[in-house]
């Protein structure tokens, strides 16, 4: 039998469940689960902010486990076979169908309808889908990545789902050369949008957000300028970032703080003609009132959503943290480590923002 901590329903503690050993099937992966991500989609799952969630769930959308079996020959994405011991990660989006209107056309297969996500739309009756139990079964067709063996699976837990969906932001927002970025939100994704900023050429990255314990981190990434909003009231914040950018405000602000009143003081913190990007509004929480001409016309800013990541964004996220990982070490990231029995611990203490990253690791002792 299987261990896996399984989330029954919205506002019900997180209880820990036997399941039976996965069954193989052509093209299927059973990993030995490593470490997996805590993060604040688990706790707006646990809070049932998500709709059409299938609970029962398994929670765990990023991964890192060793193979412990395989049906038949399976590669990962670059072509490598599989092999038992191997350490691997998944993107976690499975059933993207690249057949219909928004894969082919649009080429936006973030907005497939067919696509599916371990740890959140899939049951726990499905089997084990999510990351935080001892075994994760892959279904054939998952793209598995192969972590090269100078990268420690803590680095890639690190970087979690925080580090692709980042990635998506700042390639969104075009951050290049000598711009000039704001970030929203000092939370994982907050913290790798800062520093994707800085190694995709930006000269001045500037954090706003709380607590200081992020704040104090993200200094150690190299971020320029950082704002509590904790000390700073808001119109001094949009006052201190136009300062600090020759008193035009940011070539780029990219929003990651999930609070949609982000929305109208981040605006007052781009330029005229900047860019815009919001990736922190994954959930509903509630409204913002804006002025149309004093906001967004008249400033002639560029606003641009970014919902989820495909696996190009997996990837290459991947491949600048191997490429970069000796010098920054994302595996810091990490707070802490919790076994299945502490999950409620770590939702509890992701949504206090004790942490900067909590991550599950079934082999703990109970």
């Amino acid at each position: 039998m299987v261990k896996a901590a399984v989330m029954e329903a919205p506002e019900r503690p997180v209880q820990v469940v036997e399941f039976p050993e996965p069954v193989l099937e052509p093209g299927g992966v059973v990993l030995r689960t490593l470490f997996s991500e805590v993060c604040g989609t688990d706790v707006h799952l646990w809070h049932g902010r998500l709709a059409e969630v299938p609970y029962p769930i398994i929670p765990g959308h990023i991964n890192v486990g060793e193979v412990e079996a395989t049906g038949g020959e399976v590669r990962d994405a670059d072509g490598e076979v599989l092999k038992p011991g191997d350490v691997v990660t998944f993107l976690d989006v499975h059933g993207t169908c690249h057949r219909c209107w928004y894969c082919e056309v649009a080429k936006a297969s973030t907005r497939c309808p067919n696509r599916r996500v371990y740890g959140i739309t899939y049951s726990a009756r499905d089997g084990l889908l999510g990351g935080w139990s001892e075994k994760i079964y892959l279904k054939p067709g998952v793209r598995i990545v192969k972590v090269p063996s100078n990268v420690p699976p803590e680095a890639i837990i690190g970087g979690g789902c925080g580090l692709p969906t980042a990635f998506h932001a700042v390639e969104r927002g075009g951050v290049g050369l000598a711009a000039s970025v704001v970030v929203q939100g000092s939370g994982p994704v907050g913290l790798n949008a800062a520093l994707l900023s800085i190694l995709a050429g930006a000269c001045q990255v500037i954090l706003v957000g709380a607590p200081a314990l992020r704040l104090e981190f993200a200094r150690s990434l190299g971020v320029d300028e950082v704002i509590n909003i904790e000390e700073v009231p808001v119109d001094e914040r949009v006052q201190r970032v136009k300062a600090l950018t020759g008193g035009r405000g940011a070539d780029i602000v990219i929003e990651a703080t999930g609070v949609p009143a982000a929305l109208k003081e981040g605006l007052a913190m781009a330029r005229d003609c900047g860019t815009y990007v919001v990736v922190g509004q994954y959930t509903d929480h509630g409204e913002v009132t804006l002025n149309p001409h004093w906001d967004i016309n008249k400033k002639h800013v560029d606003i641009r959503g970014t919902w989820g990541i495909d696996f190009s964004h997996f990837y290459r996220a991947l491949k600048v943290l191997a490429k970069h990982n000796g010098r920054i070490r994302w595996e810091r990231f990490i707070t802490r480590r919790y076994s299945l029995a502490e999950a409620n611990q770590a939702l509890a203490d992701v949504e206090a923002q004790k942490v900067i990253k909590a991550v599950i690791d079934p082999r703990a002792p109970f």
